[in-house]
């Protein structure tokens, strides 16, 4: 099983590519939707990889795959940069996806 990533940025992808990690370099919603959609129906990939602004760029519909399908399985990780979201986002992930206060 493989793992591919979707990034905004070329030195975040260059580090997943020297670990062995295929992937693109994307900087558009309809980008991100359509390497999103490659992605989700090659069934060697069992991991997608998304940068926080690729993230945001699609997040509707990128919610709609992570909550709809059970493989691969697809996850958020920081930029070079550090993390842009706040200190309480698994708290505040959890409020929005289940509905209840921790």
């Amino acid at each position: 099983m493989k793992s591919f990533i979707i990034s905004d940025n070329r030195d975040t992808w260059l580090g997943m590519r020297l670990a062995g990690i295929e992937g693109v370099i994307v900087h558009t919603k309809e980008e991100v939707i359509d390497f999103l959609k490659a992605a989700v129906i090659d069934p060697e990939i069992g991991i997608i990889i998304l940068t926080e602004k690729i993230v945001d760029l699609a997040k509707e519909e990128i919610m709609e795959y992570k909550l709809k399908r059970k493989k691969p399985l697809i996850i958020e990780i920081p930029d070079r940069h550090g993390t842009a979201r706040g200190y309480d986002v698994i708290t505040s992930y959890i409020r929005e996806s289940v509905g209840i206060r921790i």
